[in-house]
């Protein structure tokens, strides 16, 4: 049996032999908002793809990620728990959102337990192709955590650095580096040009065909980050798209899933392959319009807790398995899939540690959606109500130097530039009647007094029981910095690092 996992430019596969239990495939493309594809109302259509794997399989309208940026989701995708139990957050200022830039020290926690290295347990094979962002010094790579093999970077392509300051980012085969973004690996600004997509596609295919012939079971994970500024896409996709660079970015990617798909039919093991398409954080429309995406109905994006930084598109594919043309409409969560590939795998997952992730094999409960900034529990999702105890965009200092996380959606009271308490009073939407989180329930209302009296239980067991974890995205220091890579010698890329000299990481939104 065969399976691929894909997340926000990222693919994410788990196979096995046909006599196996099936077990996972997801592709996640990093930054697509929910309003992004065709089957959800994009209007111009450019993800016939996507669109087809949908009309195959079951379309998820109630997908959550479990943080509204990159780094976190990554961690709770592949451990199943919030980011505030595995260490993936800041406690250096309130209710800020935290990464891994090249400065930081952390990393993914050596006490974390990562889906591959459970999947070890039946003899997976696993691959990361694309962008880890889970830490980049030699502890916190893919392959001291579970993986077999790695193409692709530590960190986002940002750049052109001046080496003597800040060393451009590193691009890797398993191990060892093969040379850095900009330098040997070609993203060119002016024109949006990389043919790093297309790299991507080549490795996570013969992956696929390798393991196929072996009989092996696999997992691979495929995360691809073209859709992250700087956007960029190969010759043949650059202005075919009505939307831009983004646009082309994403027809890039529809037309990779496209690719994987056909390979997994081609090698006769779709059948046993469970394949799941989603996203780590909303669009960022802070990039837009050039190189931003759509969130369709819902407030805000990247880096806010309204939906639209939250709420994703999802799209579980499995022939023979799952009936065509199925929607759910079930809340479900990026950490569910951690523990749903374990079942498909057929292991038990780690009974010592609380997982937030449930199994989605069986029928779809009405369970609670948490959306934390930092290691704020900012609101919380019950059936379709969403209760916000917290309210923050950005600073208006931010907003003053033109960075606006809710470009024209401004909502008063509720797309808040200062950090706003309502732990007393909570703002209440019905988001099957108000999507965009516009009209908050009146708080003399029946509803909102019922509504509340429910989703209160729910908080108060959850912090009951949440025990943080060590935070890993406070410190930062320049000398961590990608300057000597595994391999770097051989190419002669080793680059002499500062002096070490640590601070607390500013994180300002």
């Amino acid at each position: 049996m065969a399976s691929v996992f894909t997340r926000k430019e990222q693919l994410f596969c788990l196979s096995a032999p046909c006599e196996d239990p099936a077990v996972n495939c997801l592709p996640l493309f990093f930054q697509m908002g929910w309003g992004d594809l065709g089957v959800l109302g994009q209007p111009s259509k450019e993800t016939p793809n996507l669109d087809e794997m949908a009309a195959q399989g079951m379309l998820f309208t109630n997908f959550y990620t479990a943080n509204p940026l990159c780094s976190p989701s990554r961690a709770a995708l592949l451990t199943g728990r919030l980011p505030v139990r595995n260490g993936f957050y800041t406690t250096n200022a309130h209710a800020r959102n935290a990464f891994t830039p090249q400065e930081i020290v952390g990393g993914i926690s050596k006490d974390e337990i990562l889906l591959p290295q459970m999947l070890k347990k039946k003899g997976y094979v696993s691959k990361i192709v694309g962008k880890w962002h889970l830490g980049h010094r030699p502890q916190f790579l893919p392959l001291k955590n579970g993986f077999d093999e790695w193409f692709g970077s530590p960190n986002c392509h940002f750049g052109p650095f001046n080496s003597s300051f800040r060393p451009n980012i590193p691009v890797y085969n398993n191990s060892e580096m093969l040379g850095r973004y900009f330098e040997d690996f070609k993203i060119n600004l002016k024109t949006g040009e990389s043919n790093l997509t297309q790299m991507y596609l080549t490795e996570g295919l013969d992956f696929i065909s390798r393991q196929a012939e072996a009989k092996q079971p696999f997992f691979l994970y495929w995360a691809a980050d073209a859709t992250h500024a700087p956007v960029y896409a190969s010759k043949p996709f650059l202005g075919k798209s009505q939307r831009g660079r983004y646009g082309d970015a994403v027809m890039e990617l529809d037309y990779s899933v496209g690719q994987i798909l056909d390979k997994l039919q081609c090698l006769g093991i779709e059948e046993n392959t469970f394949v799941f398409f989603t996203s780590d954080n909303g669009a960022a429309l802070m990039s837009g319009p050039m190189e931003g995406g759509s969130n369709g109905p819902f407030l805000c994006g990247k880096e806010t807790t309204f939906e639209g930084g939250m709420r994703e598109p999802a799209i579980a594919w499995w022939p023979g398995h799952i009936k065509e043309g199925e929607v759910s409409l079930q809340p479900a969560n990026v950490m569910d899939l951690f523990t749903t590939s374990l079942a498909l795998a057929g292991i038990d997952p780690p009974d010592d540690r609380i997982l937030d992730g449930l199994d989605l094999t069986p029928v779809l409960l009405n369970l609670p959606t948490f959306y934390y900034r930092g290691n704020e529990l900012m609101a919380v999702r019950v059936g379709p109500y969403k209760a916000h105890y917290w309210t923050w965009s950005n600073s208006w200092e931010e907003l003053k130097s033109g960075i606006n996380f809710c470009p024209g959606e401004e909502v008063p009271g509720v797309t808040t530039h200062n950090q706003t308490e309502h732990t007393m009073q909570p703002l209440i939407f019905n988001l099957g009647r108000d999507p965009g989180e516009k009209y908050p329930l009146n708080v003399l209302s029946k509803e909102y007094q019922e509504t509340l009296r429910r989703i209160s239980p729910v908080v108060q067991e959850h912090q009951k029981t949440l025990t943080p974890g060590m935070p890993q995205l406070n410190m930062c220091d320049l000398a961590v910095m990608n300057w000597a890579p595994a391999g770097c010698e051989k190419l002669g890329k080793c680059l002499q690092p500062p002096e070490s000299k640590p601070w607390k990481c500013s994180w300002p939104h």
